[in-house]
C-alpha cells in the first residue's frame, strides 16, 4: 500500500521556469523538505526522473524496501515525481529507488538536492533543515565595500582536510574547530578572503573535493550544515570574505551519484564526445539542456543565499569552453559554425554570471580559465562571459619558471616577467599560486627556489613581494605563507612545526606585512585592473636583472615606487628615474633582518634630484639589497 500523500510545492509557473532553464530557486522545490500538511509534520519529496517507470523513497524509516513509499509522477511531462510522507523527521536517511522505462534498469540514488549527506564511505542522503540565526549583519551590509574590484583582494586558499589535523589522532578538525583556529590565523596573517576547495559532498578523498555528488550539501566529514554556517559566520564577523570552489565542469560516475540517474543520460550529455571527460574519467553536464541549467544555476545561488558566500571560483572553465579539450582528432565534433567552442557552455556561463550578479550585490565570480579565450571577465552586455575575475595562469607559469632559474641566468630571461604587462589589462586578473602548483612532483613553492638555504628564502620573499606589487588580486595556497618545505599532501596536516625556525617565521611575517601594505596603500588596489595604475620606470636592465615601476591610485600622493633586484648582488648607488620631486621613504624591504634577510637597507629619507633618468625628469640613487623587493613612497 502506498503511504505517500498527494502534495506539491510546484506551481505551473515553476514548471515553466524549470523547462525553460530559468528556475534559479529550484532547491526550494526539488529535494526533501520538512513541512507540515493539514497539521501533520513530515517530509515532501520531489525528484526529477523523466525516464522512470516508478520512483520510491527508501530509507531507515521503511527498512529500505522498494515500493513502500512510491512517489507520484506529475501530469505536466516535467518528469518530476513527488509526494508527502508524514512522520519523517530530521536526521532520517534516505535514497531514491528508480525503475527505468529504459529496459527496466534499476538505480538507487542519493538525492541531488539533499542538504546533508551521510559521512563517506556511506552514501545516503539525510533529511535536514537549514535554520540558522546569522550574526554577520554588519558584514553583509558592507561586503560590497570589501569585494569591489577596486579594493584589496588577498585570498588564502584552504583544503579543510589537511590545513591542520587534530593531534596524535590525525583526525580532521571540525567546522566548529576551524571557526576558532582558522579564523584567528587568517585574521593574524591579514588575508582579506578565504577560498575553500570544494566543501560540497564528495565520495573520494584523493579527488580533493573536485568530484561532487552532493552539490547542495557541505561535506559531513567536518560536521553538520549549521556547523559550516558557523564557520562562515565567524569569518564574516572577523571581516573576512568567503569564496567557495564550485565545480559545474564534471561529476563522478559513482553508483549513488548523478550519472545515469534514472536509467538515462539525464545530467550528463548523451554524446560521449561531450559527456565524458578523458582526463578525470568523469561525466560532463549537458549544458544545452534547460533543466540542467536550472539545476546548476540554482546550486550556485543556493550557496550565496543560505550560506552567505561572497564569491564562487569556477573550476576548470577551459575544459567546459572547448569541445576538443584533452581530445584527439575524431574524438570531438565541431559546433554548428565549424569551431571548437562549446556554444552551450558559453551561453550557460553567461546565464550563470547574470543570475549571480543580478541577484546578489557585493559578490564575485572567478574563472579558473587557462587559455586565451577572450573577455572572460568582461560583462555579458559587451559580449563577455561575465566573470568578475580570471586566474592569470600565464603569469603564474612564467613567474615560477623565471624564479626556478639560477640567478646567473636570469638576465637572459627577464622578458618572462615583463611579458605579463603586455596583456595584464585584457582581463581582471587574479594572480594564483594555488594547490595545483605544489603537487605531482612540482615541489613546494619554496622547493622551487634556487641556491642555498638563505638564497631560497630570499628568493621566496622576493617572489611574494613581486606578486603583491604586480597589478591584480592575489591568491596563495595554504602553507606557502610560511614556506612549507614539502609538497602538499592531502592526507596530512601542514608542517606547522616549521614556524619555530626563523626563516619560515620570516616568510609568514613577510606575507603579513604585504597583506597589511596591500590593504593600506591605495596605489596597490584602486587601479589594479586599469593601465592607469601602472607605469614602468625601467624594465630593460637585463644585465643587472633589476626592474622598477610605479604603482598608482586615484590620488597622485599615493604613488609607490617598486624596485626589484633578482640577483644576490648588492647594488650600490643604483639610479632610477622618478616622475616627481620629493623624498623617498622605504615602506617595505624584503631583505629586512626581521624577515630573515641580511638587513641591507636605505636611510629613512632619500632625496630625489633634478637629474633626468629613465625618461623621467628626476632621479635618485638607491642601495639595492640582495634578492630583494623595495617599496617606497614619495613625500
Amino acid at each position: 500500500m502506498n503511504k505517500v500523500q498527494t502534495y506539491s510545492l510546484f506551481t505551473d509557473f515553476d514548471i515553466d521556469l524549470f523547462k525553460a532553464g530559468k528556475h534559479y530557486r529550484l532547491y526550494e522545490k526539488l529535494g526533501a523538505h520538512l513541512i507540515e500538511v493539514d497539521g501533520v509534520k513530515g517530509v515532501y519529496f520531489a525528484v526529477w526522473a523523466p525516464t522512470a517507470r516508478t520512483v520510491s523513497v527508501i530509507g531507515d524509516f521503511n527498512y529500505w524496501i522498494q515500493g513502500e513509499h512510491a512517489l507520484q509522477v506529475r501530469w505536466d511531462s516535467s518528469g518530476i515525481w513527488e509526494g508527502f510522507i508524514p512522520g519523517i523527521e530530521q536526521g532520517t536517511t534516505y535514497k531514491y529507488k528508480i525503475q527505468s522505462n529504459n529496459g527496466g534498469i534499476i538505480t538507487e540514488k542519493a538525492d541531488p538536492f539533499a542538504f546533508y549527506c551521510e559521512k563517506p564511505p556511506h552514501t545516503a542522503s539525510v533529511i535536514w533543515g537549514l535554520d540558522y540565526k546569522w550574526k554577520d549583519k554588519k558584514w553583509m551590509q558592507t561586503r560590497k565595500e570589501h569585494n569591489d574590484l577596486n579594493k584589496p583582494y588577498s585570498v588564502y586558499e584552504v583544503h579543510l582536510g589537511s590545513w591542520k589535523r587534530h593531534g596524535d589522532e590525525n583526525r580532521f578538525l571540525t567546522y566548529l574547530e576551524f571557526a576558532e583556529e582558522l579564523v584567528k590565523y587568517v585574521k593574524e596573517t591579514g588575508f582579506t578572503h578565504v577560498e575553500f576547495m570544494p566543501v560540497m559532498e564528495y565520495p573520494y578523498d584523493p579527488s580533493w573535493g573536485y568530484q561532487l555528488v552532493g552539490y547542495f550539501a557541505p561535506t559531513s566529514r567536518f560536521g553538520e550544515p549549521q556547523d559550516f554556517m558557523v564557520l562562515v559566520d565567524k569569518l564574516h564577523q572577523a571581516g573576512i570574505g568567503v569564496i567557495l570552489d564550485w565545480v559545474p565542469s564534471h561529476f563522478p560516475d559513482d553508483a549513488h551519484g548523478l550519472g545515469f540517474f534514472d536509467g538515462s543520460n539525464l545530467f550528463e550529455h548523451p554524446d560521449r564526445r561531450k559527456g565524458y571527460h578523458p582526463d578525470w574519467k568523469s561525466l560532463v553536464f549537458n549544458y544545452g539542456r534547460n533543466e540542467i541549467r536550472s539545476f546548476l544555476i540554482s546550486n550556485a545561488l543556493f550557496w550565496l543565499q543560505h550560506y552567505h558566500i561572497d564569491g564562487l571560483r569556477v573550476d576548470a572553465v577551459a575544459s567546459m569552453l572547448y569541445l576538443d579539450y584533452s581530445r584527439k582528432d575524431g574524438e570531438w565534433e565541431p559546433n554548428i559554425y565549424g569551431g571548437r567552442e562549446n556554444l552551450d557552455t558559453i551561453s550557460f556561463l553567461k546565464d550563470f554570471n547574470e543570475a549571480v550578479y543580478g541577484n546578489y550585490e557585493g559578490v564575485q565570480t572567478i574563472a579558473e580559465e587557462s587559455t586565451s579565450f577572450p573577455m572572460v571577465s568582461r560583462p555579458t552586455f559587451v559580449g563577455g562571459l561575465g566573470f568578475g575575475m580570471k586566474w592569470m595562469m600565464g603569469w603564474m607559469h612564467d613567474t615560477l619558471e623565471y624564479f626556478q632559474k639560477e640567478t646567473v641566468y636570469r638576465k637572459y630571461h627577464q622578458n618572462d616577467l615583463t611579458f605579463s604587462m603586455t596583456y595584464t589589462y585584457t582581463e581582471n586578473f587574479m594572480l594564483p599560486l594555488s594547490h595545483d602548483e605544489v603537487v605531482y612532483g612540482k615541489k613546494s613553492i619554496l622547493g622551487r627556489m634556487p641556491g642555498d638555504e638563505w638564497q631560497k628564502f630570499a628568493n621566496l620573499r622576493l617572489l611574494y613581494g613581486y606578486m603583491f606589487t604586480h597589478p591584480g588580486t592575489k591568491l596563495l595556497f595554504m602553507g606557502a605563507e610560511f614556506g612549507q618545505s614539502s609538497e602538499w599532501n592531502f592526507e596530512n596536516s601542514l608542517d606547522w612545526h616549521l614556524l619555530q625556525y626563523p626563516f619560515h617565521n620570516g616568510i609568514k611575517l613577510v606575507i603579513t606585512k604585504l597583506n597589511e601594505l596591500y590593504k593600506k596603500e591605495p596605489a596597490l588596489y584602486e587601479k589594479q585592473f586599469s593601465p592607469e595604475g601602472f607605469e614602468w620606470i625601467n624594465y630593460s636592465d637585463h644585465e643587472n636583472a633589476v626592474m622598477s615601476f610605479i604603482r598608482k591610485g586615484n590620488n597622485p600622493e599615493d604613488d609607490l615606487i617598486v624596485v626589484l633586484n633578482f640577483t644576490q648582488v648588492v647594488r650600490e648607488n643604483y639610479r632610477i628615474g622618478i616622475h616627481k620631486k620629493g623624498k623617498l621613504t622605504e615602506l617595505f624591504n624584503s631583505d629586512d633582518s626581521d624577515f630573515g634577510g641580511s638587513g641591507v637597507k636605505n636611510t629613512k629619507k632619500i632625496s630625489i634630484e633634478t637629474n633626468p633618468y629613465d625618461g623621467k625628469e628626476y632621479s635618485t640613487a638607491l642601495l639595492l639589497p640582495p634578492l630583494s623587493v623595495l617599496i617606497f613612497k614619495i613625500s
